[in-house]
C-alpha cells in the first residue's frame, strides 16, 4: 500500500514556516494507540518515532489513560505551580521508592518547567551557582535544547544560528570516538585544563548525553563515561548527564548512565517522564548541591499535576519489577539482527545503538531522507538525525510487540532496498 498525501490547506496557509515534522509526514493524524497512528483517511502508520522519545509507553497507554481519566473525573488539581498536592506527593513517593532507592541514588528533585530545555537551563544555572564559575563544557554533536543556555552547549550549527546572538560560556570538546580512536580519550581536554595559557576558563560543569540522539545516535562507551566522571572529580567540575531522550528506559536501564556505573552530580529528565506525552521535566541533583533560594528559579507550568499522575502510574506499571529493562534489551537484539542484515547488503550503511534507540548511517546523506520518505509511503514513521541528516533514527515505543517491531523492520529493509 502506498499512501497519497492529503492537501494540508490551513496548515500551510496559517501555520508558520518553522514547522518541520509535518513536512516529512504529510498526513493529518487523527487517532493513535500503542505503536500505531491513524490519519483522518483511515491509513494506519507504525510509529518508530514515539513523539521524539516522549511516548516510551506508546500512544494512549490504557493503564496511564485510566489513571488520568479517573484523576480528571474526580476534579483533581490540574495547575499547581509548586504547591503541595496529592498528585505530586504520590509521584515523589513513587519515584523515590521505585527509581531512586533501588539504585541508591542520592538525588533531590526539582520541577523546573514543562520541557527538556527548562531542565537543562536549571541544571546549568545551578552548576554555575554552586561553583561560582561561568564556563560549561559540552561535546561535539551535542543537542541540549533550543533556548539560549541550552543552545550554547549544543553543537549543531543550524540550530545555533537561530539564536541570532553570540552563544557564550560554552566550550565544545570531542565526544567519544570523535577522532576514530586515533587520539587518547580527553587528551585535548586535560591539556587545556592544565595549561595556564590555554584560554579555557575553569569550567563549572561538563554536560553530556550518553547517547547523542539528535547528533546521530553516537553511543559513548561505558569506559569513556567513567573516565569523564573521574576527570570531573579530579578537576572540581560537576558532571551533568542530559537523559531527556535516552532516560526513562530508552537504552535499557531507567537511566542511560546505569550501565557505566557512574553517578552524575546532576541529571535532566523530560520527554517520557510523564509517560503519556504530557509536558513535564525534572532536574535531579545531589542533596549538597541544593543551594537554591526559594523562587530563585521557577516557571508557571512546573506543576502539571496530570503529568504527575501518569508518571506515577508508569513507574508502578513498568518499573517496579525489573521486566521492562529485560524486554527493551531483547527488542534491541531484534533490531540489531536486522541492522546486521541491512549493512551486509549495503556497504555504505553503518549502524549503532543501544536498547531501543538505533541509527542507520549512510555515506550519502540524501539517502537517509529518501529511506524515511519511502518508509512513510509504506506506513512507517522514521526520522533522520545527525549534522547532515545522514542517519535514519529508530525510536519505537518500549511497549512495541515483537510482531510490530518485525513488521517495522521489514518495512525499513524494504525502504533501504527500494532507494538504492
Amino acid at each position: 500500500m502506498t499512501i497519497t498525501p492529503p492537501a494540508l490547506s490551513v496548515f500551510e496557509s496559517l501555520e508558520s514556516e518553522v514547522r518541520s515534522y509535518c513536512r516529512g509526514w504529510p498526513a493529518v493524524f487523527d487517532r493513535a494507540q500503542g505503536a500505531r497512528l491513524t490519519d483522518e483517511d483511515g491509513h494506519s502508520y507504525l510509529d518508530f518515532f514515539a513523539g521524539a522519545g516522549s511516548l516510551n509507553y506508546g500512544h494512549n497507554n490504557p493503564v496511564l489513560k485510566r489513571a488520568l481519566i479517573d484523576y480528571i473525573e474526580r476534579d483533581g488539581i490540574t495547575h499547581g505551580l509548586d504547591m503541595a498536592t496529592t498528585a505530586k506527593r504520590a509521584f515523589l513517593e513513587t519515584f523515590e521508592n521505585v527509581i531512586l532507592r533501588p539504585r541508591d541514588l542520592p538525588y533531590k528533585l526539582m520541577f523546573p518547567g514543562p520541557t527538556g530545555t527548562n531542565a537543562v537551563e536549571s541544571a546549568l544555572k545551578l552548576a554555575r551557582k554552586v561553583k561560582g564559575r561561568e564556563s560549561v563544557v559540552s561535546f561535539t554533536n551535542a543537542f541540549h535544547g533550543m533556548s539560549l543556555g541550552s543552545l550554547a552547549v549544543t553543537g549543531n550549527a543550524f540550530k545555533r544560528a537561530g539564536a541570532g546572538i553570540p552563544l557564550v560560556h560554552g566550550t565544545p570538546m570531542p565526544f567519544d570516538n570523535y577522532f576514530d580512536g586515533q587520539v587518547p580519550d580527553f587528551l585535548w581536554f586535560e591539556r587545556l585544563l592544565e595549561d595556564q595559557g590555554s584560554g579555557l576558563n575553569q569550567p563549572a560543569a561538563v554536560i553530556v548525553e550518553t547517547v547523542q540522539g539528535e547528533g546521530g545516535i553516537n553511543v559513548a562507551r561505558a569506559e569513556w563515561l567513567r573516565a569523564l566522571q573521574d576527570l570531573c572529580h579530579r578537576q572540581d567540575m560537576l558532571l551533568i548527564v542530559d537523559d531527556i531522550q535516552m532516560g526513562c528506559g530508552r537504552t535499557g536501564g531507567f537511566f542511560s548512565f546505569e550501565e557505566a556505573g557512574i553517578v552524575p552530580d546532576i541529571v535532566t529528565l523530560s520527554k517520557s517522564i510523564s509517560g503519556y506525552g504530557l509536558p513535564m521535566s525534572l532536574c535531579l541533583f545531589k542533596g549538597e548541591l541544593d543551594i537554591w533560594e526559594p523562587g530563585e528559579h521557577n516557571g508557571t507550568f512546573r506543576g502539571n499535576n496530570p503529568a504527575f499522575v501518569t508518571a506515577a502510574a508508569a513507574l508502578d506499571a513498568y518499573w517496579a519489577d525489573g521486566q521492562m529493562e529485560k524486554q527493551t534489551l531483547a527488542r534491541g537484539e531484534q533490531i540489531e539482527q536486522t541492522m546486521l542484515a541491512i549493512s551486509a547488503e549495503e556497504p555504505e550503511a553503518h549502524f549503532r545503538g543501544r536498547g531501543l534507540v538505533w541509527g542507520l548511517e549512510f555515506t550519502d546523506p540524501k539517502r537517509a531522507s529518501a529511506v524515511c520518505a519511502r518508509a512513510f509511503e509504506l506506513g512507517l514513521l522514521l526520522e533522520t538525525s545527525g549534522p547532515q541528516s545522514e542517519v535514519v533514527k529508530l525510536l519505537p515505543p518500549l511497549t512495541i510487540t515483537p510482531e510490530e517491531l518485525d513488521e517495522g523492520l521489514r518495512t525499513l529493509a524494504r525502504s533501504v532496498r527500494e532507494t538504492a
